[in-house]
């Protein structure tokens, strides 16, 4: 196998893997196979891409999200772990062997709508996303996995007049447009409208707790991600807009991650 320098061991073998088609274990099986020409070309340009700062996901066209297997393209945001929270709070709500109406604002690649689709297949999952270029991820995405989603081409909740669910759920932009972290790492190949959400990087959020109430049945519950320093600021939105109920989970390294409330 080739041996690389300069670049994270762990990219160089999720670039390997990529390179080959193969898994982990077959990597770990094989130390000494020899790459074709065209498996070595390939991977020696995802190596130089990478060192000059593109994600590794947007590389091999693939992010493992919920132990699923999602394609992503730079349409979409690159699924995060700590956006798993938010689908583990939701299959909370959701019923597992009954009707349940579930909507997924702002979906993107689709992984959170795929997730939950995925483990609770009585659910009825709607999925909308302004970007037709990450609608046709998402579609894809749910595709590949079996589920069967409603997505709607719309900017949030615009196209979904007289509509109602019981749980509507969102991983919206949540960055300030000033943060210097737009600047660094995977954020700077990611669609800038997918991260950035005002001054504050509230402004979506804002909109979706004003706009959620009047598309939620009674006891209804709202969920959505947002940014490490936005949690008390979140619950006062929820307060102020008359949810109850209204709550902040932590991920799993201790930060409060996932707010929302009822109706």
């Amino acid at each position: 196998m080739l041996r690389i320098a300069n670049i994270d061991p762990i990219d160089s073998r999720a670039l390997l893997r990529a390179a080959l088609g193969v898994g982990d274990t077959y990597l770990f099986a094989h130390p000494g196979q020899t790459l074709t020409d065209r498996q070595r070309n390939r991977y020696l340009a995802w190596v130089e891409r990478r060192r000059a700062g593109e994600p590794v996901a947007y590389l091999t066209g693939e992010r493992e999200f919920y132990s699923l297997a999602f394609k992503v393209t730079p349409a979409v945001l690159i699924p995060r772990p700590e956006t798993e929270l938010l689908v583990d709070i939701a299959l909370e709500r959701v019923p597992a062997h009954e009707p349940f109406r579930v909507l997924d604002l702002g979906t993107g690649s689709g992984c959170v709508a795929v997730a939950i689709a995925k483990h609770r297949s009585r659910a009825q999952v709607t999925a909308t996303e302004a970007s037709r270029d990450a609608l046709a991820v998402a579609r894809e995405n749910a595709a590949r996995h079996g589920t069967g989603i409603e997505f709607i081409e719309s900017n949030w909740l615009d196209a979904l007049a007289g509509r109602r669910f019981e749980l509507i759920v969102s991983n919206p932009p949540y960055v300030a447009e000033r943060d210097p972290h737009l600047s660094q790492g995977d954020s700077r190949f990611e669609p800038r409208a997918a991260l950035v959400a005002g001054a504050d990087g509230l402004s979506c959020i804002r909109l979706i707790i004003t706009q959620a109430r009047a598309h939620l049945e009674p006891g209804g519950g709202l969920l959505f991600e947002h940014g490490y320093d936005h949690a008390a600021r979140c619950r006062a939105l929820l307060g102020q807009a008359g949810y109850f109920e209204v709550a902040t989970r932590n991920d799993l390294a201790g930060i409060e991650r996932v707010s929302g409330g009822r109706v």
